[in-house]
């Protein structure tokens, strides 16, 4: 009888990965509700998630009808040029196709970003507290983080323009920041722009834009018009309510989307996807409708946290950080209460949790839920 080989540890293969992927940290998402069901044996429907910055009111009725047609055609592969979004994405802003990148989510759009300028021996600018997916992106390519101290748990752009050193290819800055909720006015991200080497590639993450109020100067989508070093990233997952179907765009200069299209994976968004986010861009109504439910909620928690005596941190998107002291162990109290908000300990914020805003009742339920696990 022939002796079995012997089974290679696996290890020996693993060693053999570039040091630097090797000590990522993967990003951690927001519980999902099936898991905290099952950990502690509640109904589904009895737990609210307010973890991870999701639409409370679900997809648009126009998008899901979209949707339900192109599920008709899963059997073939999507349009890998994604023609028709594009074309609906040119004639909503006014800019040529040539300019948009299409992405899995614009944390996809993030990721080519890095992939088509960084390598090892370049580095990334970005900020403290800002976006867990810069140092991820940049920390992927074998380059190095160059992290900008915070000022008042924002951007400061002044010193994240003397950071640049002559090996930075690329500066990340979000607008509105997630997980912080500060915000920049177009005025001073534009001084930043002017500052900017032409050979640095600004990033600006713009997750949150829909749900900012009208700001006069802040159609920044059409300054990669003025800027050929401006990458403007949006994304269908927060206002439209297509998280799940991970849909995300960013518009550059026609050589700078031309460079990451070279390395986004073919057909990386979905026809579904595709034809959701179609619909979703001119359901206006939908749209605004959301802003404006976010915007009450956001009122309703803030409210509360000062009843109950807490800081928190002004935002502008469709979350808000409380600082409530020991934040692993209130997120643990809160979860038995079927109640999943966000830890930010690997923010640098320990002391706080992020909370995103829900529907009237679930922000109420939040509420008397923290004031009951608070000491």
């Amino acid at each position: 009888m022939k002796a079995a080989a012997p089974v290679q540890e696996m290890i020996d293969v693993c060693e053999r990965a570039p040091a630097y992927v090797r000590a990522i940290a993967p990003y951690q998402p927001g519980k999902p509700i099936s898991e905290l069901a099952r950990e502690l044996g509640l109904p589904e429907q009895s737990i609210v998630k307010l973890a991870s910055n999701e639409n409370p009111r679900g997809a648009s009725p126009k998008a899901i009808a979209a949707m339900r047609i192109a599920v008709g055609e899963t059997g073939r592969y999507p349009d890998g040029n994604g023609f028709a979004l594009k074309n609906a994405l040119s004639r909503r802003y006014g800019l040529a196709p040539d300019r948009i990148v299409l992405g899995n989510g614009s944390n996809d759009v993030l990721e080519m970003a890095a992939r088509a300028f960084l390598a090892p021996g370049t580095s990334a600018v970005f900020s403290e507290h800002a976006f867990a997916v810069y140092p991820l992106a940049t920390q992927a390519t074998g380059a190095t983080g160059i992290v900008v101290p915070a000022r008042d748990f924002g951007h400061d752009l002044e010193a994240m323009s003397k950071a640049i050193r002559s090996d930075t290819r690329i500066v990340f800055v979000a607008n509105p920041n997630n997980p912080t909720g500060t915000w920049l006015p177009p005025k001073s991200i534009r001084g930043f722009l002017e500052k900017i080497p032409a050979d640095v590639l600004v990033v600006l993450d713009e997750a949150y834009s829909e749900y900012l109020d009208p700001e006069p100067g802040g159609d920044t989508l059409r300054w990669s018009e003025n800027f050929s070093n401006l990458v403007v990233s949006r994304t269908f997952s927060k206002a439209y309510g297509l998280a799940g179907l991970r849909v995300g765009y960013g518009f550059a200069h026609p050589q700078v989307a031309d460079l990451m299209n070279r390395v986004r994976q073919p057909f990386n968004v979905s026809d579904i996807a595709q034809a959701a986010a179609v619909a979703a861009l001119f359901d206006d109504e939908f749209v605004e409708q959301s802003r404006l439910l976010n915007k009450q909620g956001r009122q309703t928690l803030t409210e509360g946290f000062l009843r109950l005596g807490l800081q928190w941190i002004p935002s502008h998107g469709n979350f808000v950080c409380v600082k409530v002291g020991r934040g692993a162990e209130i997120f643990q109290r809160l979860l038995k209460q079927g109640v999943i908000v966000r830890p930010i300990a690997s923010y640098g914020m320990p002391e706080y949790l992020r909370i995103t805003i829900g529907t009237e009742s679930e922000n109420a339920r939040f509420l008397s839920a923290l004031e009951a696990v608070l000491d």
